[in-house]
């Protein structure tokens, strides 16, 4: 049979069985009105260029023009956003008093959580200013802060972080994991838009970087690739079911080093301020201020290239 005649017969039928089987999961939350994932990659592209002007347009910009392009990135940005956070809602309402409330109020939330993301982008460069010039003073291999806004991982996770965290903080649904998961798809550090980071952070290489949902990190923090804040483990609810809401994973306070592969678990673990923690170190529990925490180093076997087998 050829392809053709194959598909005209036979895809009506496939296309029907999977749908039923999404009647049964993927609908049941009403994604299919939702077009998430390529409209918000859109939206961050649009913050990001309202953020860092010029740094992603095809095109170099006049610079006479600045506001104009800063502002039409900002208007696009927030009105397909609002859009995407309108829908969740809506879906999230569904499922208890949808019935019983004013057909406005999701509505009027995502107006509100919009404007108050757009009135905090100032503050929100300011800070990422700060993790510039970290990975700046940080990194010697680092000539000028151009070059870090341009090509370092650490700065586009976090810039995408500080985003999706005050969407978290307002409890919008779906909206900050997608945009988490582009920054880890993008960069290979994966940040929970929960956690709350302070200001001069920096991530040296990055790729394998894992922290928590609940995990707090002070002001001027830098840490190196691989190192992992998670959690011990999770408390089940009488079904087996993970507890949501709880602390989980630890807290790292002010001017903390923690070097590459460092593993550091638990919602009861917190690391001192000023604090070192060596390459490769598996850490849960707590240490105080000024701590430095290592492994014995290794007593490597050296050959002398005369003496190797081939």
């Amino acid at each position: 049979m050829k392809i053709n005649d194959w598909l005209n017969s036979e895809v009506p039928r496939i296309a029907e069985s999977i749908e039923d089987i999404n009647k049964d999961y993927f609908f049941t939350d009403k994604t299919i009105g939702f077009a998430g994932k390529e409209s918000i990659n859109r939206i961050l592209h649009h913050l990001k260029s309202a953020l860092y002007p010029g740094a992603f347009e095809k095109y170099p910009i006049d610079e006479s023009k600045v506001n104009i392009l800063i502002g039409n990135n900002v208007r696009s940005a927030a009105l397909e956003l609002n859009d995407l956070i309108e829908k969740v809602l809506v879906n999230k309402c569904s499922y208890s008093d949808k019935n019983t409330r004013d057909c406005t109020v999701c509505m009027d939330e995502a107006s509100r959580i919009t404007i108050e993301l757009i009135k905090r982008l100032p503050s929100i460069r300011e800070v990422l200013q700060t993790d510039i010039q970290a990975a700046y003073d940080g990194d010697p291999a680092a000539l000028t802060t151009e070059e870090i806004l341009l090509s370092y991982p650490s700065i586009a996770t976090i810039t995408i972080h500080r985003i999706a965290h005050v969407l978290y903080e307002f409890n919008v649904p779906v909206i900050p994991r997608i945009m988490s998961e582009y920054a880890h798809e993008a960069t290979g550090i994966d940040i929970h838009p929960g956690a709350k980071i302070g200001s001069s952070f920096f991530i040296d290489h990055g790729t394998g970087v894992v922290i928590g949902e609940t995990c707090t990190i002070g002001n001027n923090v830098k840490l190196y690739q691989g190192v992992t804040l998670g959690a011990k483990s999770f408390a089940l609810d009488e079904n087996g079911n993970p507890i949501k809401g709880i602390k989980r994973h630890p807290d790292i306070e002010d001017n903390v080093i923690i070097y590459s592969g460092a593993t550091i678990l638990g919602g009861d673990t917190r690391i001192g301020h000023d604090s070192v923690i060596g390459g490769n170190v598996w850490l849960t529990h707590s240490v105080p201020p000024h701590s430095m925490v290592y492994n014995a180093q290794p007593s490597p076997l050296i050959k002398n290239g005369n003496d190797i087998d081939l």
